[in-house]
């Protein structure tokens, strides 16, 4: 049963179709290289409480927040991220975006995340008499989930900027400029 919840939780995070997850935590951390793996590890780490709190809240029906509202917000999230991503790279900010971005905006994006993640979990759990092992069990498969989407990223930049060159602001405005794209049609979308 727990690696049933695992592996639900895995296959949330790495569906396609819910490509928002995705898209959400490959915009955080694109603005990354992989010998910064201590500040990903942060701001993932970041993420992963605010998600989990509202996860638990929500699965223990302490907070209920209309779905409609939290799939308006989700895309905001990605847009106010791939923003950050790109000004921060035009004005060379790193220094002060790394409390900003690695600390506040992740947790509490994550807990935006965390009220989208509750409704698939909520239906998967049914009635259960107790939330605790379920939420414990998915939440370990959705931090999976983001390791290897994490793992992609960083590979995928490492390939591209010191194998072929491709300098490091173009990789990181390219994707959160497309992650603005997508995230505004989805936006709109969700609106219509």
């Amino acid at each position: 049963m727990f690696s049933d919840y695992v592996k639900l939780g895995n296959e949330h995070i790495l569906d396609p179709n819910g490509y928002d997850h995705i898209l959400f935590v490959a915009t955080l951390c694109v603005f990354y290289s992989l010998d910064q793996w201590k500040k990903i590890l942060i701001l993932v780490t970041a993420f992963t409480l605010g998600h989990t709190l509202t996860l638990a809240l929500s699965a223990l029906n302490i907070v209920q927040i209309s779905p409609a509202l939290v799939e308006i917000l989700i895309p905001i999230t990605i847009i106010i991220t791939a923003v950050s991503n790109i000004y921060a790279v035009k004005n060379k900010t790193e220094t002060s975006r790394h409390v900003i971005i690695n600390y506040i905006i992740p947790l509490g994006f994550g807990l935006i995340h965390g009220l989208g993640f509750s409704n698939y979990f909520k239906a998967i759990i049914g009635e259960s008499e107790s939330v605790i092992m379920p939420l414990f069990a998915f939440n370990i498969g959705v931090e999976t989930g983001q390791i290897v989407i994490v793992f992609m990223v960083m590979m995928a930049g490492y390939f591209l900027v010191n194998i072929l060159k491709l300098k490091k602001h173009i990789w990181t405005i390219s994707v959160s400029s497309i992650a603005i794209i997508i995230s505004v049609f989805l936006l709109l979308g969700k609106l219509n």
